[in-house]
């Protein structure tokens, strides 16, 4: 009897050293809550939630401890395990090609070809990036790391997560978070500056309708747009590459199959397999440290400096408008290329001085511009810091 309780005893403080109870720590703990807040927010704050379950899931799976010396082969830093395979496509750099592609299947042009001159404000938006960057150059960050932080502000996920994958691998999961997460809170952060930065008087301009495009401009844009943004930035040519031929489908109108699976099914399947992956490499250990709390510091201010540029730019180049022309103020935020989120947001803004005034339109032009000037800013910063 003696041996039998005592062969139990053994056993079972050998399953307690196996359980995630045993493992746990408070780092582990505070990772889970994130999770559980970041879901909260999807669910019930409806805050990109195709972007926040996935990540906020992830976290959770990332954060169940284990003792690292059993040999599971479990965790995503575990070569060998399964997270660790699919994470492959995070850390190889091939889920952020296939989200263009599908972001490209679904985005219009036609507002950007219709009134061109609003790629400007998408390219002064970019600026947030190069702030960024340079903060955290002083901030003691290595210029590669400093390059991968500054992606932020471009709010673009997959182009955050490309470029971190490049520059600094080991960052990547306190950068692909931060960018997800800011680019959650776009309803949050941007309409204060944009009521901080515009006169009343400028949030009422009503600017003309966008005119008409044809089919033969929407499927030559992207063909001469490819050419010319990586002729200029040969290194942007997986993201920008991937976004003009998903465009090409969708315009084309004769490969209507490959536009909607582009745009449906695969860019759902790597979302999914983005989102849980990126949010299962924030381990406690990993994930939590005062480098990780920087770079949430820098992302939130890359969003700022990034909204107030677009705002500012607009104003500014409202000077050399003529006064039937000038652009509403209030669609320089759209310059940060969280499709269609940043878009919208000028809309609602706009409405609330002028429930006529209908800026969406408008504002989609600089929103798309954004999303080719974060990958040309991701293209310039790989191809001078690698």
């Amino acid at each position: 009897m003696g041996d039998f309780i005592s062969f139990l005893g053994n056993n079972l403080a050998d399953f307690w050293t196996y359980t995630g109870f045993a493992n746990a720590t408070i780092g582990h703990i505070a990772m889970i809550v994130i999770g559980l807040f970041f879901i909260y927010l999807a669910v019930a704050k409806e805050f990109e939630p195709m972007l926040l379950i996935p990540i906020g899931f992830g976290i959770l799976i990332g954060n169940i401890p284990f003792n690292m010396e059993a040999g599971l082969k479990v965790g995503i830093y575990e070569e060998g395990s399964v997270l660790n395979i699919l994470y492959q496509g995070v850390t190889s750099g091939w889920y952020p090609p296939l989200i263009f592609l599908g972001i490209g299947a679904m985005t219009d042009f036609s507002a950007l070809i219709s009134n061109p001159k609003l790629m400007l404000i998408g390219a002064a938006a970019q600026f947030g990036i190069f702030g960024a960057y340079m903060i955290a150059l002083e901030m003691g960050f290595d210029p590669m790391q400093a390059g991968a932080i500054g992606i932020i502000g471009g709010a673009d996920g997959p182009t955050a997560i490309f470029l971190s994958s490049k520059l600094a691998p080991n960052l990547m999961g306190a950068i692909a978070v931060s960018a997800y997460s800011y680019m959650a809170l776009v309803p949050v952060i941007q309409p204060p500056i944009m009521r901080l930065l515009t006169t009343k008087h400028e949030r009422l301009i009503r600017m003309k309708p966008p005119r008409a495009v044809s089919h033969t401009e929407k499927v030559i844009f992207p063909i001469i747009g490819l050419l010319l943004t990586c002729f200029l930035v040969p290194s942007g040519l997986p993201l920008l590459g991937m976004l003009f031929f998903g465009n090409l489908l969708k315009e084309s109108g004769v490969t209507r199959r490959l536009a909607n699976t582009a745009s449906g099914p695969l860019i759902d399947t790597i979302t999914i397999l983005l989102g849980l992956t990126v949010g299962a490499s924030t381990q406690a250990s990993e994930f939590l440290t005062w480098d990780s709390i920087k770079i949430f510091a820098l992302g939130a201010l890359s969003f700022v400096i990034a909204t107030a540029s677009g705002v500012l730019f607009v104003k500014f180049f409202n000077l050399f408008l003529k006064k039937d022309n000038k652009i509403n103020p209030l669609i320089g935020n759209a310059g940060v290329s969280a499709v269609p989120d940043s878009a919208r947001i000028s809309q609602v803004v706009g409405l609330e001085y002028d429930s006529t005034n209908y800026l969406l339109m408008h504002a989609m032009g600089p929103n798309v511009a954004g999303v080719i000037g974060s990958a040309v800013a991701a293209g310039i910063l790989l191809g001078f810091l690698m």
